[in-house]
């Protein structure tokens, strides 16, 4: 997952391969908290790792709820209604899959309860959901603004709540105020209805024993007022109870009434199918990009989510999609796209990303009845249209829809698009890279894909072609730093990281294993052992094979034999498609005394970062007294005049500035201030406005 401030997408221009997704948000955390209130032990498969569910995790925990990993499974142990904690305050986030559900079980578990979130949680209505249990003598309290978390739930008994009448609830805001009554409420279908005292009481019923869940007890009815909107998420929410022993039976979508005696009761073992919501993504990537086309893995016609119509959508704009059980398939077909017009209440999720592919239509499209993008994890009406208008579109919208007009390529623009910590707007917008300008895209925060998806743009990257995947190279003689700069500056952007020098280190220690000299006699042995050399990178570890050398090439020594193998042409030559291949999505920094001369000439940024001999001699020195090796500053200096003299003299690629190189003396620098240096460089050859 990237953790930088913001993460540049170079132009992308084609794509093509095999995804796997990640397991449904809206799945998996109904599944954990329906595991937590059975009876029994529920072994989940697939269940999304994302912000979301970790905060649902953490509170269940919470609750006194047993959860145990097994291997890439969580296990279970059902609370079978009843709480084993008598309180405690929860933080949820801003997980409304989260917020809502549980605010209802809590309700009829009993504690004493707080509930929580990140600011804007705070900004996301619950007033509807909280009318409907007070109407059934639950005691929710308000902590800041009526109608908005946080919320302090107080414990109720059973037998004390009115079950008689139906439970109202609005429809016409968020569908997740009727999911949470139909999660909830089952814990109290044991329960004997409390009549009004005109009517008397009921002789069939049981009274209930204290810490015992009553056998018998009567329907439960919950009645919604107004039109019922993303009617897709309750059908997940019927099916996964169903799943779990609970058979609501739904008159029309007016009318949902719990069956008395009801129970949950664990499967045993669930799975939770790839998030349909995500697929949105890469179905438009297969739409809009030229290549082979994608195949997602993990959800297909057989989906239980109702955002698996995000196909017809595509199909509808000129996309060729084809799916099976568990698979879909889809690439370019019309182009441009074919604009379309779109009621979307029943893909509110995944409908976002056709905004992002109505620039590529051949006319305006409109998405309607999508009111309640205003109260997700952003006002997304609102943010849809400030970023899609900084891309360069025409955008018109209004309380419940957009209206996006396509762009014509001398209208693209590059931009800096905001997030606002929404997985989905950040998701949304990495597809404008593929426009045909060939502008890149910087998408700032990124790191708020971790809701649903944290490893969204590394799967992004594993089947997109770019046009031009940016090198910044930074070159400089030994101890310049270099090493260390290049690393910071590649974190900050989340770039990849060639250190050439240990290539140079790594070659020079598997000659001197193999009894070898850096002379002409054997540079044809050298460069074979280059070719061949098994070397990888993991965890800050440098490994030959199986064995870690990271200390073994960092020696004087080892140093000196990188600087003799370097001058041989057939070295240079057999490592050069080596350092190359380190060229990836979405980024490079690269270190070495040639990178931007020799291996990546055409860098986007070339820094040469220069010292005087006698302040790197000095580092050099502090460095090797911290690790108790004994040496002479003198010596030091006279060893990296020396060092420099060869490097620069050399026949082949000697060390020099490339031409279009920035020089940056960093010998009253710090670390710190030497990368501030190199990022506003990128910034200056950024087609982006300061961000």
């Amino acid at each position: 997952m990237f953790t930088t401030p913001f993460l540049d997408l170079p132009p992308l221009v084609g794509a093509g391969g095999t995804v796997r997704l990640p397991g449904s948000k809206s799945i998996s955390n109904r599944v954990l908290l329906l595991a937590a209130l059975a009876s029994g032990t529920t072994t989940v498969h697939d269940v999304l790792d994302s912000d979301d569910t970790r905060v649902m995790l953490a509170a269940l925990a919470g609750l006194g709820c047993r959860i145990d990993r097994v291997g890439a499974a969580l296990r279970i142990e059902g609370l079978d209604g009843r709480l084993r904690a008598s309180g405690s305050k929860l933080f949820l986030g801003n997980a409304g899959t989260a917020m809502r559900p549980l605010t209802a079980a809590l309700s009829l578990l009993g504690g004493e309860f707080e509930l929580s979130g990140v600011p804007r949680m705070h900004e996301r209505p619950i007033g509807d959901l909280v009318d409907a249990l007070v109407q059934l003598g639950c005691r929710i309290d308000y902590l800041g603004n009526p109608g908005y978390p946080p919320l302090a739930v107080h414990p109720v008994p059973l037998d004390a709540l009115q079950l008689a009448a139906p439970i109202r609830v609005r429809g016409d805001v968020s569908s997740q105020f009727l999911t949470a009554l139909l999660l909830a409420l089952p814990l109290a279908t044991g329960t004997p209805v409390k009549l009004p005292a005109s009517l008397g009481s009921l002789p069939t019923e049981a009274t209930p024993q204290p810490g015992s869940r009553p056998a018998s007890g009567r329907d439960i009815t919950i009645e919604v007022v107004g039109e019922l909107i993303s009617k897709p998420y309750v059908e997940i929410t019927l099916n996964l109870l169903s799943r779990f022993g609970i058979g609501v039976r739904r008159e029309g979508w007016e009318r949902f009434v719990i069956p008395a005696g009801s129970r949950y009761r664990s499967p045993g073992h669930i799975h939770v199918e790839a998030d349909a919501s995500s697929a949105s993504y890469f179905i438009a990537l297969g739409a809009i990009a030229e290549g082979e086309g994608i195949r997602i893995e993990g959800v297909g016609a057989d989906s239980i989510q109702g955002d698996i119509r995000f196909t017809e959508a595509a199909r509808q704009m000129g996309a060729r999609v084809d799916s099976g059980p568990n698979w879909l398939t889809i690439s370019r077909g019309a182009w441009p796209l074919r604009a379309i017009e779109l009621d979307a209440n029943h893909i509110p999720d995944a409908a976002m990303t056709l905004a992002v592919m109505a620039l590529y239509a051949d006319g305006p499209c409109l998405l309607r009845n999508i009111a309640s993008w205003r109260v997700k994890e952003t006002d997304r009406i609102d943010a849809m249209a400030r970023e899609l208008r900084k891309l360069g579109a025409v955008v018109e919208d209004g309380p419940d829809f957009l209206r996006v007009h396509p762009l014509r390529e001398a209208d693209w623009r590059a931009a800096s698009i905001r997030t606002y910590d929404d997985h989905r707007v950040a998701m949304c917008f990495s597809l404008a890279a593929f426009n045909p300008r060939r502008l890149p895209v910087r998408i700032l925060e990124p790191h708020c894909v971790a809701k649903t998806f944290p490893d969204y743009f590394e799967t992004l990257f594993s089947v997109a072609e770019a046009s031009d995947v940016p090198v910044i190279c930074i070159d400089g003689p030994t101890a310049s730093g270099k090493g260390t700069l290049a690393v910071a500056v590649a974190y900050q952007l989340g770039y990849h990281y060639l250190d050439s020098g240990t290539l140079y280190r790594v070659t020079g220690l598997a000659m001197r294993r193999s009894g070898l000299e850096a002379d002409a006699t054997h540079e044809a042995r050298i460069a074979e052992l280059a070719l061949s050399l098994p070397l990888r990178f993991a965890d800050g570890k440098v490994l030959l094979a199986d064995e870690d050398v990271t200390d073994a090439i960092r020696t004087e020594a080892a140093g000196m034999d990188a600087s003799r193998v370097s001058a041989l042409p057939a070295v240079r030559h057999a490592l050069l498609a080596l350092q190359k291949s380190f060229r990836r999505l979405p980024g490079l920094v690269a270190d070495g005394r040639d990178m931007g001369t020799v291996v990546f000439p055409d860098a986007a940024l070339k820094v040469y970062l220069t010292a005087s001999a006698a302040q790197r001699a000095e580092r050099r020195h502090k460095q090797l007294i911290s690790k108790g090796i004994s040496t002479t500053l003198a010596g030091l200096r006279a060893d990296l005049e020396a060092r420099d003299l060869r490097d620069s003299s050399r026949s082949v690629a000697p060390l020099k500035p490339a031409p279009d190189a920035r020089l940056l003396d960093n010998s009253t620098l710090s670390v710190e201030q030497s990368v501030e240096q190199v990022l506003a460089y990128w910034q200056e050859v950024q087609p982006f406005e300061s961000s």
